[in-house]
């Protein structure tokens, strides 16, 4: 009776032992299951081996790559690296590994026909009781539409910053000329606002001809001077370029010194001609500029500020934010005129 007792205890004991064992064997199927069925890529890679290649990698994983589960199995993951991947980011994931530690990165790589797909790659070590690695989990998503969309926003934001910065510019230097430009007589004020508003034009255009980009100061003024008899201005100067928020500022000033020397300078008379030299300044884009006039009329007894005079020093002090002088000669009126290469121009 007593051997059937101690009999009968053993196989109760025993039960929760084999009830254990089959819950952990359960629990690792279904992880198993879990992993293969599950949407998101995974793998799995054992570090125990060399080079920690994948033994296990799940249906989405292969879908996402274009990889045949035969192609991936026993390899490390390095085989979804290409020329663009990041080598920041292949450090970081060696150094995490080397850790033991989880870490979340996004990184380039390619699939089995070549296409990249920017992967939002998680790993993440499995320890045993005793601290031992055993297993890394890796987690792909792919985010490159999601890159895109970004990339696109940040694109049309910056477009919108560009867009509000030349539109606070041209407006600047529209004011500018409603307010410089001067006539007792309504039809002369509105002639003038309308040449200096085509001068803005034209320059506007020339600007979208080279992409919003630097435009070259010879370029500028001989856009200006085609229309007052260019065959009598000689230019002399280096290759400059200028700033494309200085070139419609630049044009006006050009458009000013022509328009008065056909209307009262050295262009009123035959025989006249006027010189214009230009230099490099001190930093990138700054530069110098001499206009200098030669047989033109006698200079007034007493000068006055007119003949746009007010218009030109308006654009070079607040729209270029330089400086301007100007001197009387026996044969002409010569100006001088320098200006920053990067600046901010004072709003009018």
């Amino acid at each position: 009776m007593a051997d059937d007792a101690r009999h009968s205890s053993s196989l109760h004991g025993d039960r929760p032992a084999a009830a254990a064992a089959q819950v952990l064997a359960d629990r690792n199927a279904l992880a198993a299951v879990a992993v293969e069925r599950t949407r998101m890529p995974m793998v799995v890679c054992d570090p125990r081996q060399p080079d920690s290649p994948i033994v296990l990698a799940n249906r989405a994983f292969l879908k996402l790559t274009g990889y045949s589960a035969d192609e991936v199995i026993g390899r490390n993951c390095r085989f979804l690296q290409g020329e663009g991947t990041s080598a920041e980011a292949i450090s970081a994931i060696r150094e995490a590994m080397r850790e033991e530690r989880e870490i979340e990165v996004e990184i380039l790589n390619y699939r089995k026909d070549g296409s990249a797909f920017w992967n939002q790659l998680g790993l993440s070590p499995v320890h045993d009781d005793d601290g031992k690695l055993l297993y890394v989990f890796g987690s792909q998503i792919d985010v490159t539409e999601l890159r895109k969309v970004q990339s696109l926003e940040a694109a049309e934001h910056r477009l919108l910053k560009e867009v509000d910065h030349r539109s606070r510019n041209v407006l600047a230097v529209v004011g500018g000329i409603v307010r410089l430009s001067r006539s007792d007589e309504p039809v002369r004020y509105a002639r003038a606002i309308q040449e200096r508003v085509e001068v803005l034009a034209r320059a506007h255009s020339l600007l979208a001809e080279r992409g919003w980009q630097e435009v070259s100061l010879e370029e500028i003024i001989r856009q200006q001077i085609e229309r007052g008899r260019a065959e009598r201005i000689a230019l002399d100067g280096p290759e400059l370029m200028v700033s494309a928020i200085a070139v419609q500022p630049v044009a006006l000033v050009i458009h000013e010194l022509v328009d008065n020397a056909v209307n009262h300078g050295a262009l009123s008379v035959p025989g006249g001609s006027v010189e214009v030299r230009w230099a490099r300044g001190p930093e990138y884009g700054a530069f110098e500029l001499s206009w200098r006039e030669v047989g033109g009329p006698a200079p007034p007894a007493e000068p006055r500020k007119g003949f746009g005079t007010a218009m030109i020093a308006g654009m070079v002090e607040r729209q270029l934010r330089g400086h301007v002088q100007r001197a009387w000669v026996d044969q002409g009126l010569t100006i001088k005129m320098t200006a920053p290469g990067t600046f901010e121009p004072i709003p009018a």
